[in-house]
């Protein structure tokens, strides 16, 4: 019988489409790089997503993120997500939170009840922290460096964070998971050295509200339509491809 994962059963197989019904992945951060991969999530079969963002969008998302259009703008994130997936597969379950993940809030999300966590969080402190608890619960986790100031999808690598170099975000994680002792963490990352935005393009702002949380990112990089989308989808090939047990 023809099912809207009629072409996924044939690649994986129905043992494996079932294996994606029945999984649970929490997403954190749902600009460019988390809504890319909750879409790509969602139209792989995934059961339940778990959404986890507290902003709302803003014209400046437009130009990367896949939940940002014109009539979008103002509402929250992870509303729109919800209505998007939910269009996608009316059958997956879809938990949101306006939550802006840090180590003061972490205490309100149980991670051990996801079979998998996709970080594409921003900020320093509160990827540390998602990580950290990750790792204590036992649960998968896999981790997108710096995708801001790159043009070049095709310099995008999956690795350990230990084997990572170029990226200045991996650097800093390296060092600070080293801190924490933990051992090893799949990243997707770019070797491409940043570029430097241009200082006489028009300023940006962040949306009004966001970066105001405790540990927010303040430089605002410069972005496009491509190496975030393909970090996300990367993301989310891993988290299928771990899921179902295929290398």
């Amino acid at each position: 019988m023809l099912t809207q994962f009629s072409r996924t059963a044939l690649l994986f197989g129905e043992k494996g489409v079932n294996r994606l019904r029945a999984s649970r992945v929490a997403v954190f951060g749902l600009g460019g790089v988390g809504g890319y991969a909750a879409e790509a999530l969602a139209r792989s079969g995934i059961g339940t997503l778990g959404l986890f963002d507290h902003d709302t969008i803003c014209l400046s998302n437009i130009n990367r993120q896949i939940l940002a259009t014109h009539k979008t703008v103002g509402r929250y994130k992870v509303e729109v997500a919800r209505e998007r997936i939910l269009d996608i597969n009316p059958d997956a379950q879809v938990i949101v939170s306006r939550l802006f993940y840090s180590p003061e809030t972490s205490g309100q999300v149980d991670l051990s009840v996801y079979d998998y966590v996709v970080d594409a969080i921003d900020t320093v402190t509160c990827k540390l922290e998602l990580i950290v608890r990750s790792k204590k619960a036992n649960v998968p986790v896999i981790s997108c460096m710096g995708a801001g100031n790159k043009i070049n999808a095709w310099a995008l690598e999956v690795a350990d964070i230990y084997e990572t170099c170029v990226c200045p975000l991996a650097k800093v994680m390296r060092a600070e998971l080293r801190k924490r002792n933990i051992a090893s963490l799949k990243v997707v990352y770019s070797k491409e050295t940043p570029l430097a935005p241009d200082k006489a393009a028009p300023a940006a702002e962040d949306c009004a509200g966001s970066g105001t949380a405790k540990g927010a990112r303040r430089q605002i990089p410069g972005s496009n339509a491509f190496v975030p989308a393909a970090a996300g989808l990367i993301m989310a090939g891993e988290v299928v491809k771990d899921l179902i047990g295929l290398k």
